[in-house]
């Protein structure tokens, strides 16, 4: 029996998203050079789907794993589908601070940013 290959999945983490990652994962004591950050999709949310992001110690088995901008991410099979080709950024503004997500495949969202549906 062969393994199954995790899909190819393509993500843009942009300069500021990374920074405050780096931010995030420099402030958890005693973190593995193996850590990483998991992207996944959850249900939930007022429109169906909601980001979820935690750091962890190691990949899992069938993750991709993408390394950007000095951030290496965890994706697992079945987020991909519905992150593949997302923009993660961090924005600051009068409204308060955050993570957001340009998510191409969502077909609806909400104002709140955080849930899509697809």
């Amino acid at each position: 029996m062969s393994a199954v290959a995790a899909p190819e999945i393509e993500m843009v983490v942009t300069p500021s998203a990374a920074t405050e990652i780096n931010k995030f994962m420099e402030g958890e004591d005693d973190l593995p050079e193996t850590a990483g950050l998991r992207v996944r999709v959850v249900p939930g949310g007022c429109s169906g789907f909601q980001y979820s992001l935690n750091i962890e110690e190691a990949s899992r088995d069938g993750d991709t794993i993408i390394e950007q901008e000095g951030v290496r991410l965890f994706v697992d099979m079945f987020s991909g589908q519905y992150l593949n080709g997302i923009t993660v950024d961090y924005v600051s503004n009068m409204m308060g601070a955050g993570f957001t997500f340009e998510n191409p495949n969502a077909t609806g969202g909400c104002g709140c940013g955080s849930s899509f549906s697809a």
